[in-house]
């Protein structure tokens, strides 16, 4: 019993999902900090490309995160453990979107309805944020962390970019146009067309 009380307050040796998983259905608190910490910024990331607000991307975060705790043990390749939160957090934001539509259609019940708003074109374009961030998600670590730098966060040089992933300067374009032509393979394949 002192064993397992010990391991459930130790750093987790290994920082695979599948370990942290485990760990995490185990009762293990560091394990579970561990995996926010390598998944939160991809949360945030779609909250913000579906334009939400700052407290329903918290929203989305905390319920996205009461999700994997309901269904961690149904993931049955940890490896797309970033996937599976992004779905999820997408599923999430557009919940958020249809309760503040059906809000605002409340509030707005005598106001005529604008024709210029493009609502089939809206809906398709988050489809496909959605579709997009899902299988940015699916890149190997350093293509995912290279995407998010490049189009997600506000950096300004390539010299930021190298710093926050790790990477040299003169593999950043290469990395770049790998990760990119892995991403266009993942949306043919999901019948997203490359324009």
């Amino acid at each position: 019993m002192l064993t397992q009380a010990y391991l459930t307050d130790a750093e987790p040796a290994e920082d695979d999902n599948a370990t942290l998983l485990a760990r995490m259905a185990e009762g293990d608190t560091f394990a579970w900090r561990r995996l926010i910490e390598k998944h939160e910024r991809l949360i945030w990331s779609i909250g913000a490309s579906f334009r939400l607000q700052r407290m329903d991307i918290q929203d989305v975060a905390q319920t996205t995160w009461l999700r994997l705790i309901q269904h961690g043990h149904t993931i049955h390749d940890p490896e797309r453990l970033a996937g599976w939160l992004a779905v999820t957090a997408s599923r999430e934001c557009l919940a958020v979107l249809r309760r503040t539509s059906r809000q605002s259609l409340m509030a707005a019940d005598d106001e005529q309805p604008d024709p210029s708003v493009d609502v089939a074109g809206s809906a398709e374009d988050h489809d496909v944020a959605r579709l997009l961030w899902a299988a940015v998600a699916e890149l190997p670590a350093r293509q995912h962390s290279l995407v998010l730098a490049l189009f997600r966060d506000e950096i300004r040089s390539y010299i930021d970019v190298s710093e926050r992933c790790a990477l040299p300067i003169g593999s950043i374009g290469p990395t770049r146009a790998r990760a990119l032509s892995r991403l266009q393979r993942k949306l043919v394949d999901r019948g997203l067309s490359p324009a």
